[in-house]
């Protein structure tokens, strides 16, 4: 039997092959998935890389769509040299006979199915009508969040906070927002993003109106937070238990209760109560095979 040579995409490849409204609904199966028991999935695997502070994360699973292994890497210190923080390559395998399929870029992949992953979240938690968007944050993530958040929901106004205000006035001007203070972006909004490199909180529970939604992406350590306790006391949603009480700093360090991951309520296992609600995301690797394998089917399509 003739063996065919493995894909090899690169960022540019793997963004024409990856439209975001294809791709939110992958991740809600994904997740469905995920929770439903269907994926073998350990939890990622960490290797500290100090100097420069770096890290370097292995994430396999074996789900109803395929098998693979995203290896990604997260070195803060790379914005100041002007490169990515994350980086990433996904290998894909046939999980009939252990032959590579593809070894794609996984950056992109990681920025988009991270995004693709809170317009699920907003979907199904965040108020019907929309008005006000506010992104504490203004890098790759904010961009991406934007992008799939607009999919799901209509805002009349985006504002914006980064540490640096140069970044943030940046950002508005790209995607039509208002720069401003993070209390100033948070009070009255309706949808909230926190997207940052923050090891402490930016987000206060205090600032947050009644029935509103946080999707929160950044600290994804378990040293790390965003948020703080009073915005933790409010009702989390996780894409994984375990890996929340293992990596996660808001949920580890607050003594949050989780009340259910995102794929239990999606099957509507359980309600959506009408109150403020947290989406703590870390993302998985279900998620990065996923979205590699819509990417892997279209480029080979015949």
């Amino acid at each position: 039997m003739k063996r065919n040579k493995p894909v090899h995409l690169d960022e540019e490849q793997v963004r024409q092959h990856l439209p975001m409204t294809e791709l939110i609904p992958a991740m809600e199966k994904a997740l469905i998935e995920f929770s439903a028991g269907k994926v073998t999935q350990p939890v990622r695997s960490v290797i500290n890389v100090d100097p420069p502070g770096g890290f370097l994360g292995l994430m396999p699973a074996l789900t109803p769509d395929g098998l693979g292994l995203k290896a990604v890497t997260f070195f803060p210190s790379n914005a100041e040299h002007g490169i990515p923080t994350h980086m990433a390559t996904i290998f894909l395998i046939d999980p009939q006979t252990g032959t590579p399929l593809a070894i794609m870029d996984g950056r992109l992949i990681t920025e988009m199915r991270t995004a693709a992953v809170s317009a699920v979240a907003t979907k199904l938690l965040a108020p019907p009508e929309t008005n006000i968007l506010a992104i504490l944050g203004s890098g790759v993530q904010a961009h991406s969040h934007v992008e799939a958040l607009r999919v799901v929901r209509r805002f009349e106004e985006i504002r914006v906070w980064s540490p640096t205000r140069e970044h943030a006035e940046r950002f508005a001007k790209e995607v039509g927002a208002t720069a401003m203070s993070a209390e100033e972006a948070v009070r009255g909004a309706d949808v909230v993003v926190t997207a940052t490199n923050s090891k402490t909180p930016v987000l206060k529970g205090s600032w947050l109106r009644l029935g509103c939604h946080v999707n929160a992406v950044g600290a994804c350590r378990p040293d790390w937070r965003e948020l703080d306790d009073e915005a933790m006391s409010n009702v989390v949603f996780v894409d994984s238990r375990e890996g929340a009480l293992k990596e996660s700093g808001d949920v580890i360090l607050s003594g949050a209760k989780i009340y259910a991951e995102l794929g239990e309520a999606l099957a509507e296992k359980v309600s959506c109560p009408n109150e403020t609600t947290i989406f703590k995301s870390l993302g998985m690797a279900v998620e990065d095979i996923a979205a590699a394998m819509l990417v892997y089917r279209s480029a080979t399509r015949r």
